[in-house]
């Protein structure tokens, strides 16, 4: 670790912080087991940097949360799908590294901002535990709050700085599969962060022509950038090329691993100009759903139903 005279983190080395990709993440129990996964995993990194996955016995939805610390304040990029904090403690979790990382590096005065990748309720539904939090920002999940709040001008395309104290962070609008989605690229970890826009599961994209603008943008962006990895909001794809979990599954022991190539950014630009009508185009590692395609919706949805029938049997 690099830090200054005042005992601040330097994070503005030329090298990136080699981060640790030695974790198994919590995907589900077994048919019938006793045993339960923790409600919140927490994965540590590089130590200014936390991966957290909510349980699928908590919510099927199982989204990954992003927390970054600078010096000034940190970022919690997404607050999960539940917001009960007695089944899903985020803010107690969160409370709980930021304490320990402010012990450690004297700082006593610090901030939390809560931030969303998009606003779908599987990623904000956690915010209401932040509210009343001493100095924390819980930014609007509406595309005008975004770009206030991030001051992205006109239609956010262009990437801003956010500052979260030396450790700077590029933010920049990618519609498409939501209006408010934003990229976030940490110039510390060169790790890319792109929601539910590029990850290893069904892309659903309600605006087609914004969706392949954003990944226009997405790919220009890591071609000019140094990118490590890109990191999405889910895992849905199995280790069996095209082959997804369905809609619903709560148990996934076989799923792709968390972080991309930059690479996926241009397979996924690729298929999006492929997708000229509403439908589903499936690749070996994600799947393309655009939308409407209502078939192919409630296909997904029996095959989720009889996934968690057979959950509930006992029958793997």
């Amino acid at each position: 670790m690099n830090a200054t005279a005042s005992g601040a983190v330097d994070f503005t080395g030329t090298a990136p912080a080699v981060g640790s990709w030695n974790v198994r993440w919590i995907h589900g129990t077994p048919p019938r087991s006793p045993a339960r996964d923790p409600p919140l995993q927490v994965h540590p990194y590089e130590e200014h940097t936390y991966i957290l996955r909510q349980s699928k016995d908590v919510s099927f939805e199982a989204p990954f949360l992003y927390l970054l610390l600078g010096n000034r304040r940190a970022l919690l990029l997404d607050s999960g799908a539940t917001a009960d904090p007695r089944r899903f403690p985020l803010r107690t979790t969160v409370d709980a590294l930021l304490e320990a990382w402010q012990r450690q590096h004297s700082r006593p005065e610090y901030s939390l901002v809560v931030a969303h990748s998009h606003g779908h309720g599987d990623h904000v539904a956690g915010d209401g535990q932040f509210s009343g939090r001493p100095n924390t920002s819980v930014v609007g999940r509406d595309l005008p709050s975004v770009l206030h709040f991030f001051e992205l001008s006109g239609d956010g395309s262009r990437p801003a700085e956010f500052d979260l104290g030396g450790r700077i962070l590029d933010v920049f609008a990618i519609p498409g599969h939501q209006a408010a989605s934003i990229a976030v690229y940490d110039r510390w970890t060169r790790l890319l962060f792109t929601g539910d826009t590029v990850y290893p599961g069904r892309l659903y994209v309600r605006d087609m022509p914004a969706f392949r603008a954003s990944l226009g943008r997405l790919v220009d962006f890591a071609k000019a950038h140094p990118v490590s990895a890109v990191l999405g909001g889910h895992i849905e794809m199995s280790e069996r090329p095209g082959v997804d979990y369905p809609l619903g599954a709560r148990y996934q022991p076989h799923e792709l691993p968390l972080p991309m190539d930059p690479g996926r950014l241009e397979a996924v630009r690729h298929g999006a100009e492929a997708a000229q009508q509403p439908g589903v185009l499936t690749f070996p590692d994600f799947a393309i759903y655009h939308l409407p395609c209502s078939g192919a919706m409630f296909r997904s949805y029996l095959r989720g139903v009889g996934s968690n029938l057979r959950y509930r049997m006992g029958w793997s």
